[in-house]
């Protein structure tokens, strides 16, 4: 536990460039990054044919992955989630059969769910390489790919469609806009890290 303490201190101050107590440091950052997740997941375009909307919730999980350590990464996803199911209303809006802890269970679940896993792979895979944006790309993409295919495998159970209908409600409508967020996490993370260079 110890360890784990000194973990997050470390990266929490990495992060936010001060020295705080650890403990308000680290709360800052997974509220922030909940917060982040719940305004990305209020940007939402519903689709006739699907009940998975377009939104901009995958990208603060690809974002947050790229930017902290996978325990924080993970943790701040984990909580985002157990902010939705106690009631906050911090997921995409949806309908009202599908409040708090239900909506882990309806349509939309698998993305969810994913979540915590992606952004945790993402820091692990991009915390092995020298921090570039191709690097940054990969991760990103490996992340999204996890919550594509833990969403649409859990579509696929509620709805019980084929193959090729649910791979039309679930995941080809949303491939281009997910490059653009991977694209985007990734000139974010990296335009960060040049500028943590130049300042230190």
């Amino acid at each position: 536990m110890s360890d784990l303490r000194n973990a997050l201190e470390i990266e929490t101050q990495s992060v936010t460039g001060v020295r705080l107590p650890s403990a308000l440091r680290t709360g800052g950052i997974i509220l922030g990054g909940t917060l982040l997740a719940a305004l990305c997941a209020h940007i939402v375009l519903p689709l006739y044919f699907t009940p998975v909307p377009l939104s901009l919730q995958p990208l603060p999980v690809l974002l947050l992955g790229l930017l902290l350590s996978p325990r924080l990464a993970g943790a701040t996803m984990a909580i985002y989630l157990a902010e939705g199911a106690i009631g906050l209303p911090v997921f995409a809006p949806g309908t009202a059969a599908f409040g708090g802890i239900a909506h882990l269970f309806g349509p939309t679940g698998g993305y969810l769910l994913a979540y915590p896993a992606a952004a945790l792979l993402i820091s692990y895979l991009w915390r092995r390489t020298r921090r570039g944006f191709v690097p940054a790309l990969l991760a990103a993409a490996a992340g999204d790919l996890l919550i594509f295919t833990c969403g649409a495998l859990w579509l696929a159970v509620w709805t019980h469609a084929s193959a090729p209908a649910n791979l039309v409600m679930g995941v080809i409508p949303f491939l281009p806009g997910d490059a653009l967020k991977i694209a985007a996490a990734a000139g974010m993370a990296v335009g960060l890290v040049h500028w943590r260079r130049r300042t230190s």
